[in-house]
């Protein structure tokens, strides 16, 4: 299969012409050690198994001599030999050139086994599984960057070529780029349930050597899926799992939960808390969410024919979707995805920031009849600014540069009010 072009591809490039080293983040099996080896002129496989004993003895003994080759220099997996970050940190400061060295990493080293930070030297930049414009599902008729530099600019009538069916099959399967190349459906959606089993029965042990449970790991994965898209809380979540199986201590609850952050399966979103209201109004916990929506499908072992028929559990699955597609997006574009949600209710499913200060107020509406309701959320989360602004002119908020319901459907267009309907299968970068 034909190498799929990245968002990603165009952020590592500038970024080996600005760093010494580039460190690619994110779950297995998203893609990175293709993505680098586009721009890579040589390769060093730390998980080779042919090699992997005289690699890690040299790594012990002279990392440097793993170094030497041409550059950009790929390290795969470079955590299997935790000194190879400080040997690279060191060759950055001896070579003085950028674009030296790029490192893939499916999991987090701890702090502990590094010396120096490789602030300066090495940057860090996280890869999600692709999204449904990467994976040629979206047709891109609609730029999120061009919405934010033309917000008036004309997006009625154009249509998603995705049916509803299409897009629970691609949340079924993910944006795992093995997966496009499988050739039947069934085996398509193998490698997502694979890539749930590898986790809990081998990769959540590996991540740092501590023996875990590979049970306990699927229900902890299973209790986050019953809850994804929403704001549950630690305690929630816990006595969820306790309630199918051993009573579990929140200490082992928070070892599980960080071993598999580690491993970049879950991914929850941070709020956004504007000084909008007093502080105690602002929900700031943690909206659940994984690094792809098809982890939450294995976890809870359903298929593209049950979701079929149980739209309301799959609403909850789109918006994991649309996170997913967001934030590959929103890297593109120097982006971060937040969420808001008050006391009272009023919400914003997602906030899109780019570094110079505009953002995105954004809902995810997987039915048309829904539509009406996210956009008055969005109205309503504006005012709320524009009436923080009249009542303390000295420190102003920016208002919502764009105000966007996304959706499963087909057509989009600009309502009256400024709020614009997007289908999910028409956006790109």
């Amino acid at each position: 299969m034909d190498y799929l072009r990245r968002i990603f591809d165009h952020t590592l490039s500038e970024y080996l012409e600005a760093f010494g080293a580039v460190l690619i983040e994110g779950p297995k099996w998203c893609g990175k050690t293709t993505t680098a080896e586009q721009q890579a002129r040589s390769v060093l496989k730390m998980q080779n198994t042919d090699e992997l004993e005289a690699n890690m003895a040299t790594a012990q003994t002279k990392p440097s001599i793993l170094l030497r080759g041409d550059t950009p220099r790929l390290l795969d997996e470079w955590q299997v030999a935790p000194q190879l970050w400080d040997a690279v940190r060191s060759e950055v400061d001896e070579r003085q050139d950028v674009g030296q060295f790029i490192l893939t990493g499916s999991n987090t080293v701890d702090k502990t086994q590094i010396k120096h930070s490789g602030n300066g030297r090495i940057a860090r930049l996280k890869m999600t599984t692709m999204s449904l414009w990467e994976s040629l599902e979206s047709n891109g008729c609609i730029s999120l960057k061009e919405l934010f530099n033309n917000p008036s600019g004309d997006i009625d009538g154009l249509q998603s070529s995705l049916s509803v069916d299409q897009l629970v099959f691609a949340a079924c399967r993910g944006g795992w780029p093995a997966s496009l190349s499988r050739k039947t459906d069934n085996a398509k959606l193998l490698v997502a349930k694979n890539y749930f089993t590898t986790v809990c029965e081998s990769d959540i042990q590996n991540v740092d050597g501590v023996e875990r449970s590979a049970s306990l790991a699927k229900i902890m994965l299973r209790s986050y899926a019953r809850n994804i898209s929403t704001l549950a809380k630690k305690s929630g979540i816990l006595a969820d799992m306790n309630a199918t199986s051993e009573t579990l201590s929140p200490k082992t609850f928070d070892d599980y939960q960080n071993a598999l952050q580690r491993l970049f399966v879950i991914q929850d979103i941070e709020a956004w808390n504007p000084a909008i209201r007093s502080k105690t109004a602002i929900r700031s916990g943690l909206k659940r969410a994984f690094a792809d929506p098809s982890i939450a499908v294995a976890a809870l072992g359903l298929s593209p024919d049950t979701l079929i028929r149980d739209m309301k559990t799959f609403g909850f699955i789109f918006e994991n979707l649309c996170a997913r597609d967001l934030k590959a997006y929103s890297y593109g574009i120097g982006g971060e995805l937040n969420y808001y949600h008050d006391r009272y209710d009023l919400e914003a499913d997602f906030v899109l920031h780019i570094e110079d200060g505009r953002y995105a107020l954004i809902e995810c509406k997987l039915g048309s009849q829904d539509i009406e309701e996210g956009a008055q959320h969005l109205l309503e989360l504006r005012n709320l600014v524009r009436k923080h602004n009249a009542n303390e002119p000295q420190v102003p908020l920016r208002e919502p540069d764009l105000l966007i319901v996304l959706t499963g459907g087909k057509i989009a267009y600009t309502r009256p009010d400024g709020v614009k309907i997007i289908p999910i299968g028409c956006l790109k970068p």
